[in-house]
């Protein structure tokens, strides 16, 4: 079992979406609740965060560094609205996306109800064909949105219902079939949020409440475990000198005060190098 050690100590509320920026070296992510966009220099070991005017779910990088945002109910590129999700929704907001292997962003949205019912779906955009909704049952809350190294296999969670399904997947005709079970969690052992593939076609998956980071084989075997010293992870992302460093966002949400007066670096971002480990790049949003 492997440890993971504080890096930035960001504290915030709902750390989530972390990118590695490989043209400039730099690890992006968003603190959803606080409507704020986080980037850290591994080099420098500075960070700085901006403020924007609404919750971010999750940011995919152009290749010229300009940002699409999943803000709340919109999609906006270098600051212009380029499509609203579910307008007729108000119950739902954007939630977990990334880009597949092709440059579309796959993201999906949540139901912010109690109990988390299922009102949310997944989508893919792109400069080519806009807004379209893959296929797939509606979710609760939806995260896990990751791609194999080919791009032709999707992994998607709904962290409500506490399941990791797999799918084949289309990028040109955002087209996704059949749909497998790859793994869940019972109530007492967490619930599974973001994930990233590894460049052996494993997932790797932060899992909220239960302190932990775990990679799955891709025929869905347990076989590492990164402890976080913090009961929320939410999403591991590679990044680093040869994309050999794994880092994890986390949460302040869902602590007690006492929780929190143990575990003040709680909403801060953890890494961890492992021997024999590397991540695969993040395709750039393709404008």
């Amino acid at each position: 079992m492997f440890s993971a050690q504080l890096v930035v100590d960001s504290r915030c509320r709902l750390g989530e979406g972390p990118v590695w920026d490989a043209a400039r070296g730099e690890l992006r992510w968003t603190d959803i609740q606080q409507s704020e966009i986080w980037r850290f220099d591994p080099a420098t070991g500075q960070s700085s965060k901006e403020r924007v005017a609404d919750r971010v779910g999750f940011l995919a990088i152009a290749a010229d560094g300009r940002l699409l945002l999943g803000q709340n109910k919109a999609l906006i590129f270098d600051g212009a609205k380029v499509a609203d999700v579910e307008p007729d929704r108000p119950d739902t907001r954007i939630n977990d996306g990334r880009t597949d292997r092709s440059g579309n962003v796959v993201f999906g949205t949540m139901s912010e109800l109690d109990g988390h019912p299922p009102a949310g779906s997944i989508y893919q955009y792109s400069s080519r064909h806009g807004l379209r909704r893959l296929d797939l049952r509606h979710v609760g809350i939806a995260n896990s949105i990751c791609f194999s190294a080919d791009g032709r296999t999707m992994w998607y969670a709904d962290s409500a219902r506490r399941i990791i399904w797999s799918c084949d997947y289309d990028a040109e005709a955002a087209g996704v079939s059949p749909v497998h079970f790859f793994t869940g969690y019972p109530a007492a052992d967490g619930a599974p949020d973001g994930s990233v593939i590894d460049a052996d076609g494993c997932l790797w998956n932060a899992v909220w409440g239960a302190a932990e980071v775990r990679r799955f084989t891709p025929d869905g075997r347990l076989d590492r475990v990164v402890r976080v010293p913090t009961k929320n992870p939410t999403c591991p992302a590679f990044g680093g000198d040869g994309m050999s460093t794994l880092f994890v966002t986390t949460a302040r949400e869902e602590h007690t005060e006492a929780e929190l007066a143990a575990t003040p670096e709680a909403g801060g971002v953890f890494s961890v190098r492992i021997p024999d480990v590397r991540g695969l790049p993040d395709a750039p949003f393709a404008t």
